[in-house]
């Protein structure tokens, strides 16, 4: 499904299983929303009771020229409107508040859970649908928490006293008022119905405009280097353009909608004026009954209004969760068993035992593949782009499980390991470092207290990243900017050499580690290698052979397959697949640059 083609769903308006799953959000701060739940039926009972109050002074002391008695009214009146004041000040903060709370909670819980999902859900679901729903559609929860779940009760309760005291107060004139509901209901469901359509054109048209953002911004290098920013500012003018036109179209139902409303609340106070003046001046109605009536008319419409709104609301919310929740629905396939049988790796002794695999089910991309590689044994892995190199570094990290047979770490299999111990034990240095924003020393330590300033020092000394770390303005203090932008590709490969040393692991995996370092840079590294690959398991996947000849034994794969196992002298005398990569990558460079 496209992006825009999973924003446009909104399903139900309401839907009772989804909002069950909201309300259970509520349970730790209930004792709030039961107060402001308390503070809304107080403060609107308070308010219907106002124009009784106006009632009274009309009929009781204005007509019959009692001042002590209009006195007292009138102060009962402010103090009505104080507490009013006071108690919808104390509803709105606990709601918000609340809403605030529950939209925390909801962000960790959507953080915490990405976080566990497997590498192979984030293949299939792009970044910017991952932030849209701890962004934008937990935003739109937490309006629904604050105007919607606990504000509604409040028109409702506020429109259910003025009904009652309409037919309380004069049950003939109540009947000429409810004239005028079918044009009312009538209004609402056509409003209802235009929104909704506007509304998903609204959500479909910014979803486009994020895709081809994210898009444009990433790939903004290559816009440039071709020269297309005239194209791309003309389709961004089109998709903005939808995206202004659904905005439109929405706010020409809702400039619609409440003027009519409007309206309708005006021919609603016509209707009591005319037949509720005819009452007045035939002796059947008081003026002071007129006068609430008109005023109880003109509060009729707003919760009505009120509610018109959060049904927009209420809709925004339900697309909003059932996408959340599908999210957190997903389930992490791969996970630790219930008692896992080890908890980290000991020797560090590494075994393939015909291994299959595929990402796409009939497209294997590795075959019966078989080997061993001993504690402390330094094996390189070679191969056509695509051969399956770096999918044996997944499989081992268990970033994918295994679809046919199995991979043993100290004889066991990995699947008895406790996850995060046996990702602990293994020290990955890919091809494109990742730096968090931060400092030198912080993408060294990457969070981990245990591991001390003076370690991180001693890391980065002995891979020689120390060289160009002193040169920096703060040296380790120095913020490397959002993805290491501040550092050169090879100046980011030695910190992720120096993090690599820095956490010891039994098993060290180099991915392509050393392709974008100059050969200045690689002439120093390689005593480094040498002591950071000492007394560890190491498995070497590289393009270029010169890294990988000191290696006690290189496998080569073809088309997923292993074909070649020997040395790097015992493989150039078979001369065969790796004969030929060697071959292809030295045959311009005179005789004595080969080793």
């Amino acid at each position: 499904m496209s992006i825009e083609a999973h924003e446009e769903v909104l399903g139900k308006a309401y839907d009772a299983r989804l909002m069950r799953r909201l309300l259970a959000y509520i349970k730790p701060y209930r004792r709030s929303a039961y107060l402001a739940i308390v503070c809304l039926f107080a403060g609107s009972g308070f308010s219907i009771i106002q124009p009784i109050l106006t009632k009274i002074a009309i009929d009781r002391y204005i007509r019959n020229g009692n001042f002590a008695g209009l006195s007292l009214i009138s102060v009962i009146y402010i103090l009505t409107l104080v507490l009013v004041f006071g108690l919808s000040f104390g509803q709105t903060w606990l709601i918000n508040l609340m809403g605030q709370k529950i939209m925390y909670d909801l962000r960790m819980q959507i953080f915490g859970h990405i976080q566990k999902l497997d590498v192979s859900f984030f293949d299939k679901n792009p970044v910017g649908r991952l932030m849209t729903r701890v962004t934008t559609d937990v935003d739109a929860l937490n309006e629904l928490f604050t105007s919607g779940v606990i504000s509604v009760f409040e028109d409702i309760c506020t429109l259910s006293g003025i009904i009652i005291l309409l037919f309380v107060l004069n049950f003939r004139l109540a009947l000429a008022i409810f004239a005028i509901l079918p044009l009312l209901v009538l209004t609402t469901l056509m409003f209802k119905i235009k929104v909704r359509n506007s509304y998903r054109k609204v959500r479909t048209a910014i979803a486009r405009i994020n895709a081809f953002l994210q898009e444009n911004i990433t790939g903004s290098a290559v816009i440039q280097l071709f020269s297309q920013q005239k194209k791309q500012y003309i389709r961004f003018t089109l998709i903005n353009k939808d995206h202004l036109d659904a905005n439109l179209e929405s706010i020409f139902y809702y400039a619609i909608f409440f003027p009519l409303l409007e309206v309708i609340s005006a021919l609603a106070i016509a209707l009591i004026v005319w037949y509720g003046g005819h009452q007045v001046l035939s002796g059947f109605l008081t003026m002071g009954t007129l006068v609430a009536f008109i005023q109880y008319s003109d509060r009729f419409f707003r919760p009505i209004s009120d509610l018109s709104e959060k049904y927009t609301i209420l809709q925004s919310a339900m697309a909003s969760s059932e996408r959340i929740f599908k999210l957190l629905d997903t389930e992490p396939s791969i996970v630790s068993l219930p008692v896992p049988k080890s908890l980290a790796v000991d020797k560090g002794c590494i075994e393939f035992r015909n291994v299959n695999f595929s990402y796409n089910p009939g497209e294997p991309v590795l075959k019966d593949i078989s080997f061993k590689v001993d504690p402390g044994e330094k094996v390189a892995v070679v191969g056509a782009t695509g051969a399956g190199k770096t999918t044996i570094i997944s499989l081992l990290s268990r970033f994918y499980d295994v679809q046919e047979g199995e991979i043993l770490v100290d004889g066991e299999n990995i699947k008895k390991f406790d996850l995060q111990g046996l990702r602990k034990s293994i020290g990955i240095v890919l091809q494109d470092v990742f730096l968090f924003s931060g400092s030198v020393a912080e993408n060294i330590r990457l969070w981990n207290k245990d591991i001390t300033d003076e370690r991180i020092i001693q890391a980065a000394e002995t891979v020689h990243a120390s060289q160009f770390i002193q040169k920096l303005d703060r040296q380790f203090s120095t913020e490397v900017g959002e993805r290491g932008s501040s550092l050169s590709v090879g100046q980011k490969q030695l910190l992720a050499f120096a993090r690599a040393l820095a956490y010891d692991p039994k098993i060290l995996i180099l991915d392509e580690a050393t392709s974008s370092i100059d050969t200045e840079t690689e002439l120093l590294i390689r005593d480094a290698l040498e002591k950071l690959l000492a007394g560890r398991t190491s498995i070497m996947i590289a393009h270029r052979l010169s890294t990988i000849q000191n290696a006690d034994r290189i496998i080569v794969l073809h088309h997923g397959r292993i074909r070649e196992t020997g040395t790097h002298q015992e493989l150039l005398r078979l001369k065969g697949i790796y004969w030929k990569l060697y071959q292809l990558q030295y045959k311009d460079q005179p005789d004595g640059v080969r080793s």
